[in-house]
C-alpha cells in the first residue's frame, strides 16, 4: 500500500499545488487555460508523436485492450442516460449530455501522468493506442445521439460532418499522425530534434496537473451535484470495472497489460464534457460538478484500483 500511495502522492500534491496557486492568487486564473492550451495544442502531440516514432506501436494495437475500454464506455453512456432520464426526471437531450459526463475520460491532463508514474513509459504505447481513438469515437458517439434525441437535432449528415471536423481538428490527432508517418519511413530524428521531443515530452505531466488542479477553481458545486455524483461514481467504478470483467474474466488479457487499459479508464471526467454540454446547452451545471467530484473523488478510487491491479 505504501508504494500504491507514493505513485498517487506526487501526482495529487502536484494538482493541490496547482489548485492552491490560483485560489491564494501566486497564479494568475486566467493564465490556467493558456496552460492547458500549452498541454493539449503543444506538449502532448509533441509527446505522442515522439512515443510512437521510438515504440512498436503496431504491436502495442491491442483489440483485447482497446474493444473493452470502448464498450465499457458504450455501456457507461447507456447506464448515464437511462439513470438520468428515468431516475432524475430529464428530457432526453439532458440525459445524453448527463451520460457523456460518466463516459468521456480525462486521458492527457490525468490518465497520462498516473500511468506513466504508476507503470513507466512502458505503459505509453498502449496507453497512446486507446487516447489515440478516444476524442474521434466517443465525441462522434455522443454528437450523434444528441441529434437524434433532441426535438431541434441537426441532420445526421450534418452532425457527421461537424464531429469529422472536430476530432480532425484536434492536435492529439495530428501527432498520432505524423508519428504514425515518420515511423512509416523510418525517420531518424538528429540529437537536437530528439533533445526537443524529449523535453516537450517531459513537460506534460507537471504542466498538466498543476493546470487541472487550477482549473477546478472554475467548478462549483450546485444544486446538480446529485446527478454528477452519480455521472462521477459511473465514470470511476462501473467503467473500469466493465474493462476488468472484459478483459481479465472474459478475454484472459494478461494483468501486466490489461493493467494500462483498465486503469485509463478509472481516470476521472474530461473537460471536453463540460465543452460538450456547453455547446448542445444541455446539463451544463452536472458536467461541471462532475469534473470537479470526479477528479478529487479519484484520488481514492484510483488509489484502489492500483491495489486492485497489483494483486
Amino acid at each position: 500500500m505504501l508504494s500504491i500511495l507514493s505513485v498517487i502522492a506526487p501526482i495529487f500534491a502536484l494538482m493541490a499545488f496547482g489548485f492552491g496557486a490560483v485560489r491564494f492568487k501566486l497564479f494568475p486564473a486566467e493564465g490556467i487555460k493558456s496552460l492547458i492550451a500549452f498541454v493539449n495544442n503543444f506538449a502532448t502531440p509533441c509527446l505522442l508523436f515522439h512515443s510512437i516514432l521510438t515504440s512498436d506501436f503496431r504491436s502495442a494495437f491491442n483489440p483485447a485492450i482497446i474493444g473493452p475500454f470502448y464498450i465499457g464506455a458504450l455501456i457507461c453512456f447507456a447506464v448515464g442516460i437511462v439513470i438520468a432520464i428515468k431516475l432524475f426526471g430529464n428530457r432526453p437531450g439532458e440525459g445524453v449530455s448527463v451520460g457523456f459526463s460518466g463516459t468521456f475520460t480525462n486521458t492527457v491532463l490525468v490518465g497520462l501522468p498516473i500511468i506513466q508514474r504508476a507503470y513507466g513509459t512502458d505503459a505509453l504505447p498502449v496507453t497512446l493506442s486507446i487516447i489515440g481513438l478516444h476524442g474521434a469515437i466517443l465525441l462522434t458517439m455522443g454528437m450523434v445521439t444528441m441529434e437524434l434525441v433532441r426535438r431541434d437535432g441537426q441532420p445526421l449528415g450534418k452532425t457527421l460532418i461537424v464531429a469529422a471536423r472536430r476530432v480532425l481538428s484536434n492536435p492529439l490527432i495530428w501527432g498520432i499522425a505524423a508519428g504514425f508517418i515518420a515511423s512509416a519511413i523510418n525517420l531518424q530524428l538528429i540529437e537536437p530534434a530528439e533533445a526537443f521531443f524529449v523535453m516537450m515530452s517531459q513537460a506534460v505531466v507537471p504542466a498538466a496537473l498543476f493546470g487541472i488542479g487550477g482549473a477546478l477553481n472554475e467548478y462549483k458545486l450546485s444544486e446538480s451535484w446529485k446527478q454528477a455524483l452519480v455521472a462521477s461514481l459511473i465514470k470511476l467504478v462501473l467503467h473500469p470495472a466493465l474493462a476488468y470483467i472484459l478483459m481479465i474474466w472474459v478475454l484472459h488479457v494478461p494483468m501486466d497489460i490489461a493493467r494500462y487499459g483498465i486503469l485509463l479508464s478509472a481516470m476521472p471526467a474530461g473537460v471536453n464534457v463540460y465543452i460538450f454540454a456547453t455547446y448542445y446547452q444541455r446539463a451544463e451545471s452536472v458536467a461541471a460538478n462532475t469534473i470537479l467530484i470526479a477528479t478529487i473523488a479519484s484520488a481514492a478510487t484510483i488509489t484502489a484500483w492500483l491495489y486492485v491491479l497489483s494483486l
